[in-house]
């Protein structure tokens, strides 16, 4: 494992991958604490896809909106217009 500082591994980034892409760690240091860690990808963690949304989950299940749902909150509009009546 070897630590450069920010400054030399952005001077020397081209060796630096070529280092780590052979197996080699690269620990990235700034001001002297270790920031970074540059791996071979046969090393990296690989990231979980997100799930995916499945639209309309609830159609089977019975569920529906209230025919109020689109209707506005007089106290959220209280906070966005004042105290006065809203405007319509």
């Amino acid at each position: 494992m070897v630590q450069v500082n920010l400054y030399e591994a952005k001077t020397q980034f081209s060796s630096l991958v070529d280092r780590a892409a052979s197996g080699e760690d690269v620990v990235i240091a700034k001001n002297g604490k270790p920031r970074a860690v540059m791996v071979s990808l046969d090393r990296a963690p690989t990231a979980t896809p997100a799930p995916v949304r499945e639209f309309g989950f609830w159609k089977h299940k019975g569920y529906r909106l209230p025919e109020t749902f689109d209707d506005p909150d007089p106290e959220i509009e209280a906070m966005f217009y004042g105290d006065d009546e809203t405007p319509e």
